[in-house]
């Protein structure tokens, strides 16, 4: 075959062709990697368990830096077992942490969404705590909590705190005034006892040690409990708001150190201050002048005449008898129809009453001789008396309310009912109300208790015995 022949040039062609194809087929596998590369890097790998154990532990600790008084007292129990079951699932997860989470059974997954569950509650119910309703819903998020634990704990090696207490600290004073745990040295920086019950505490010879602030201490170990005594100082504490407080429990497990969370309330030295209205009623004398209508007697020639009225006193008024006079407004007289009015012997008299209550009248003509015809016009004037009910507030003014001693505010005679105002921790406002025949007033707070006692005084104390 010679250069330049058909043949030649055909197998030229051929050639060119199947490298374009060749080009085309490289272009477009290049372009469907490419766009599974990015397709790939458009969607996130799943979550794994420590991410979500990071995002819980962080929503947590906002909730519990935004929480004002009201919520660290009436959520602290959600908060200490959202806390207990958190570092259960971080113990127990420990060696699977960048485990993805979504590959986890859905029965462990349902405890991290008790979490979650828990942390929603806590938000909406501290973003508004105006709402009604708010604690109950916190309450009832967290109320599965100690099942999940005792559910770990039955399959799981790991450490597992139930419980502990006390849930409030005391202020340093109401501990003081106590005296010293057993076994605690007296001072004058008063200790907490705490106890804390679970399982699988303590192994081997290394002592649980808590630590509060620069304090360390090592646990007593008794089956299946831990106590500490803790100096009351090494808590924060406020004059005025209660604050969260929480310590560190660390324990040795399988040669590595297992940490969890103890929280606490720590309440002010001030309990707060409170003012009593009282609504006191008394009478107030009133009265007014009554003047009696006219009454006529006519009598004929040589007779005598008496008309006899009765008069009621107006609704709601009542006659002052000591106070009343008749009045003879004419005695007219005629003999042969020329007017002489001392033929006229007639009169104006009180005469007995149908009733207590009644002003009774007789108004008498009576001629003085035969030939004499009379007529007489009487009448009568009386005070009227009534009580008016009159209604003053009667104030207090804001008084202290102390951890010490309860205070008593004397009723007012007459008082019909009462109204408390008390503000706690410099946050927390309450109001109560009563009347003259309530013995006794339900709070619904943990440390604030109201009564009637027997000698009529509203008594209001700050319960240092809710910390017991």
């Amino acid at each position: 075959m010679t250069a330049g022949s058909p043949a030649s040039g055909s197998l030229w062609t051929r050639t060119l062709v199947l490298l374009l194809l060749l080009v085309v087929v490289l272009v477009m596998g290049a372009e469907r990697a490419y766009a599974q590369s990015s397709e790939d890097r458009s969607v996130p790998p799943p979550p794994t368990i420590a991410e979500k154990l990071v995002i819980l532990q962080a929503e947590r600790a906002e909730l519990q830096a935004v929480a004002d008084s009201l919520a660290r007292i009436e959520m602290l129990s959600s908060f200490r077992a959202a806390s207990l079951l958190f570092d259960a699932l971080a113990s127990r997860y420990e060696s699977e942490r960048e485990q993805p989470f979504d590959r986890l059974p859905a029965t462990r997954r349902e405890v991290f969404a008790r979490l979650e569950a828990v942390n929603a509650a806590l938000r909406a119910a501290i973003d508004r705590p105006a709402t009604p309703g708010g604690a109950a819903a916190v309450s009832q998020a967290a109320s599965g909590i100690p099942a999940d634990l005792e559910w770990m704990a039955s399959f799981d090696p790991s450490p597992v705190i139930l419980s502990y207490t006390p849930k409030f600290l005391a202020p340093q004073r109401t501990v003081a005034s106590h005296g010293p745990a057993a076994g605690a040295p007296a001072g004058d920086d008063p200790v907490i006892e705490i106890e804390i019950l679970g399982l699988r505490l303590a192994r081997g010879r290394t002592l649980p040690v808590l630590t509060i602030g620069s304090w360390r201490g090592e646990a007593v170990v008794t089956p299946e409990r831990l106590k500490f005594v803790v100096p009351r100082s090494a808590f924060p504490t406020d004059a005025k708001h209660a604050r969260l407080a929480s310590g560190s429990l660390f324990l040795r497990h399988d040669s590595r150190t297992v940490a969890f969370q103890l929280l606490f309330t720590s309440i002010p030295e001030k309990a707060g201050g409170f003012a009593v209205d009282q609504k006191v009623r008394s009478a107030v004398p009133e009265s007014n002048t009554l003047v009696s209508p006219e009454i006529l007697a006519r009598a004929p020639v040589g007779e005598a005449r008496t008309v006899r009225r009765c008069f009621d006193p107006p609704p709601g008024w009542r006659f002052d008898k000591s106070k009343r006079r008749v009045v003879i407004v004419e005695r007219l007289g005629w003999i042969d129809e020329i007017p002489d009015e001392t033929m006229n012997s007639g009169s104006v008299d009180f005469v007995r009453e149908d009733r207590p209550s009644q002003i009774c009248v007789a108004v008498v003509a009576k001629a003085a001789t035969k030939a004499a015809r009379t007529a007489t016009i009487g009448r009568f004037e009386a005070t009227l008396v009534r009580e008016v009910a009159t209604d003053r507030v009667v104030q207090s003014g804001v008084r202290t309310l102390d951890w010490s001693e309860p205070v008593r505010v004397p009723f007012e005679p007459g008082m019909i009912d009462w109204k408390l105002y008390v503000r706690l921790f410099d946050e927390i406002d309450r109001e109560f109300e009563g009347t003259a025949a309530a013995t006794a007033v339900p709070s619904g707070f943990t440390f604030l208790r109201i009564a009637v006692d027997s000698d009529k005084n509203l008594t209001i104390r700050a319960d240092p015995e809710a910390f017991r």
